[in-house]
């Protein structure tokens, strides 16, 4: 699926596709996840948008997903695996 990355901001935000179900990551300067999340189809930029002001970060990085199922295992797995800071760690 389509991946791409934009500035952490309300213009480059608004530049990213809103069609499928997507993977995102709040990236720090150096290019460290600070933050993952999933969004269903058509509230993309709204759930990224929720972050700005919240979260730190430089850029965000979405991946399209087939399915919101497919966006929700993924996250599990890389949240496991790097811990991102502001995700909560349980």
């Amino acid at each position: 699926m389509g991946k791409k990355t934009v500035k952490f901001s309300e213009e480059g935000i608004l530049n990213l596709p809103n069609d499928k179900p997507t993977l995102y990551k709040i990236l720090t300067p150096n290019g460290n996840n600070n933050y993952m999340g999933v969004a269903q189809r058509g509230r993309v930029r709204e759930r990224i948008m929720e972050h700005l002001g919240e979260i730190p970060g430089a850029k965000v990085r979405i991946e399209q997903m087939e399915s919101i199922e497919d966006a929700r295992e993924k996250e599990t797995r890389i949240i496991a695996r790097s811990k991102p800071k502001y995700n909560k760690q349980e």
